[in-house]
């Protein structure tokens, strides 16, 4: 049956008989390929999921930032479905978090550490329960705060005194770990300090990475248009521009930062509704995980009116519909590009390993489906 799901999806994606309506419908899909449907099967499966060390064998030292932005995810999911069961399931997860299993809180001393904040800032703003509260503001606060612990590097002390986070690293991933903690602080507390600190950060990484084409190296040092890392930045700037008040004078330098990645998105999307690991390299293999968070950003931006809904919506829905067919019957997506550090050389990231159910690939699609239905 899923074999034949997944046939069906297919089929319809590439039939010309299609008229515009329906691939730009984003409320009507074949039979097992709703958000509904989707979301929970991916919700619940991360539910089954122990804690991961980046799918390696040996028990994780910390809650990892892909199972972090996982769960965030099907947090998110269960407020868009008001499903307060799986809300209370996904609580259920973090309560060993204040006791015995305490020494697995990240030390936000890195922004893939910080991040973790995400989680209990959304649980409090579903529960009302304090404790969350405090955890996930400390972790927003200790971000902007004074450098310290032993990731302080020498550069750490020189953001820190422009008004930056002293865990910058010009890394294009950060923009969705930093904005998504600081957005979220935003939304619990309302204190617009939060957001406007991520905002300023932000541009000061557009300036720095976004090229001509729309899309951003990995880093200053690594010329290559990453799938992956191009999706966290579409994700985070979905993210901010979602709660950046419309006065904050950096939200119109953002929001041109992101309509010009969309623009470039739509030209190198595959024929199979999916992007490429290097995103504008057509040998490339078709990645999901990036696939998903460009799905979620292009999502936000025609629900919010920010995209034009002729041009971007087909590309969403055949996007969904692309990234519905890699999951298999234990609701794991395959092709998921394996936890990858930087690297000034091409070949690297051609060869990097394919991985299925790799959280990094499970999260967006719990974004997505929580967009969808936004």
């Amino acid at each position: 049956m899923k074999r034949l799901n997944s046939i069906v999806i297919a089929l319809l994606m590439s039939s010309p008989y299609i008229t515009f309506a329906q691939s730009a419908d984003l409320k009507n899909w074949p039979k097992g390929s709703s958000p509904q449907e989707v979301g929970i099967r991916v919700a619940e499966r991360f539910i089954a999921t122990p804690h991961t060390n980046f799918n390696r064998p040996t028990p994780p030292s910390r809650i990892s930032y892909p199972e972090i932005c996982t769960w965030y995810g099907a947090l998110k999911f269960a407020r868009e479905t008001k499903d307060k069961g799986l809300t209370q399931k996904l609580a259920a997860r973090f309560e060993p978090l204040f006791k015995e299993e305490a020494s697995l809180v990240p030390v936000p001393d890195h922004v893939d550490h910080s991040v973790f904040g995400a989680v209990p800032l959304e649980l409090y703003m579903q529960t009302k329960d304090q404790k969350y509260l405090s955890m996930g503001q400390g972790i927003a606060d200790k971000q902007w705060g004074a450098p310290e612990g032993p990731r302080v590097k020498p550069e750490s002390y020189e953001y820190y005194k422009k008004g930056l986070t002293w865990q910058t690293r010009m890394w294009i991933d950060d923009m969705f770990m930093i904005n998504a903690v600081q957005a979220q602080a935003y939304r619990a507390t309302k204190d617009e300090k939060y957001i406007d600190r991520a905002a300023k950060e932000m541009v000061v990484y557009l300036d720095s990475l976004q090229k001509p084409n729309g899309l951003f190296y990995h880093a200053p040092d690594v010329p290559f248009f990453w799938g992956r890392g191009n999706g966290w930045m579409a994700a985070g700037m979905a993210e901010m521009l979602s709660s950046l008040p419309a006065n904050n004078p950096n939200r119109e330098r953002i929001m041109a930062g992101y309509k010009t990645m969309m623009a470039s998105l739509l030209k190198y999307q595959a024929p199979s509704g999916l992007w490429r690991q290097l995103i504008d390299e057509p040998a490339s293999w078709e990645e999901s995980s990036g696939t998903g968070m460009f799905t979620f950003a292009m999502i936000t931006g025609v629900k919010n009116g920010w995209l034009d809904k002729k041009t971007y919506a087909p590309a969403v829905r055949k996007a969904w519909l692309g990234l519905v067919s890699y999951l298999d019957s234990n609701s794991d997506i395959k092709d998921v590009c394996e936890g990858t550090n930087k690297k000034n050389d091409k070949q690297y990231y051609f060869d990097r390993k394919r991985v299925t159910g790799d959280l990094h690939g499970q999260a967006p699609i719990l974004w997505s489906a929580a967009a969808l239905l936004n």
